[in-house]
């Protein structure tokens, strides 16, 4: 396998670009891209990330998204989602970052937090170089990736989860999560699929006890079957580490989804109530478990946070993201 290729005084560079140098040519005069980029040791291509640079040039430095693509844990190469979002939200001023974690192949529960934190601390070590804001980091991922944004939501400050990957000595909490259809509580998921979702789910993926068997994405993730090691089940719970210091969360979960059932996310979203933390789940009856859960049409509901608890109707925009992201970190 090739390795990735990293340029160097690759961050040199890009503070030029930043500065006012002529765009490089394959930008087009517009969203700048810079891909593979080691954040950490090169494992695969789980510690590598892809730059996207809005084209506008200004002083003022820029907030950052993070995204990352699910795969149930058994792919390391998650940062691909971000080339969709990145037009529209570099166009928004953003500075997005794809990331990608090491697979459950290549490493355990808890390294997939440890990786997106490292990949946050670079961020925060380079900030200036970047022209970034680093006191205005958000995250955002699907599914597998969901779960990695939530769960980097909720442990910003837990010091044993910090993991010792790439750059240490910055903070790696995130002042903003949009989380699709992310996993939550392991061991509640087999109760609550859809009818008939666990037989397409044990077809799809060779088994036999859908999440609770041993070779499904979730022991896999653990590193053991799911009803053998509660305990690793709950430190793998974003629920666990929910406080009031957990930054504003949007929720967006299909009612039809056969891969991880709506009520993974009712369960986050009564936790985040429960502590008062700003949150809104939509709940959008006709989606399913993939990306179309974000709809290019104009918003249904464009409630930002929902005190009572209670799952908003519709499916969110790009807009609506943007401005829950815009509000969140007091743009």
């Amino acid at each position: 396998m090739a390795r990735p290729r990293i340029l160097p005084g690759l961050i040199a560079i890009i503070a030029l670009l930043i500065a006012g140098t002529p765009a490089p040519a394959s930008s087009g005069g517009q969203m700048q891209t810079h891909p593979d980029i080691a954040y950490a040791p090169a494992v695969g291509h789980g510690h590598l990330l892809d730059l996207y640079l809005p084209g506008r040039r200004t002083k003022v430095r820029r907030p950052v998204l993070i995204v990352m693509g699910g795969s149930g844990w058994f792919g390391d190469d998650g940062k691909a989602y971000a080339a969709g979002l990145a037009p529209f939200f570099t166009a928004a001023g953003y500075v997005v970052v794809g990331v990608s974690t090491r697979s459950s192949y290549q490493a355990r529960f808890p390294a997939q937090l440890y990786d997106v934190k490292s990949a946050i601390r670079w961020l925060r070590r380079n900030a200036r170089s970047l022209g970034i804001d680093p006191r205005r980091v958000a995250v955002l991922g699907d599914s597998s990736g969901g779960w990695t944004a939530t769960m980097a939501g909720v442990t910003g400050h837990v010091r044993s989860l910090e993991g010792r990957v790439g750059v240490t000595g910055y903070p790696s909490d995130v002042q903003a999560v949009v989380d699709f259809y992310g996993p939550t509580d392991f061991a509640q998921m087999n109760a609550h699929m859809l009818p008939g979702a666990c037989d397409s789910f044990n077809r799809s993926f060779a088994l036999t006890t859908c999440h609770d068997d041993p070779h499904s994405p979730e022991s896999s993730l653990l590193g053991c079957p799911i009803r053998t090691c509660p305990g690793k089940v709950e430190s793998a719970d974003p629920i666990t580490y929910v406080t009031n210091a957990a930054p504003p969360f949007l929720i967006a979960h299909g009612e039809q989804d056969a891969l991880v059932p709506l009520h993974q996310s009712e369960l986050l979203l009564a936790a985040l109530t429960s502590a008062h933390v700003p949150a809104t789940l939509y709940a959008v009856p006709a989606a399913g478990h993939d990306k179309t859960i974000v709809s290019p049409a104009h918003p249904v509901a464009t409630v930002l946070s929902d005190v009572a608890g209670h799952p908003t109707a519709g499916r969110p925009t790009l807009e609506v993201i943007e401005r829950f992201l815009h509000q969140a970190l007091h743009l």
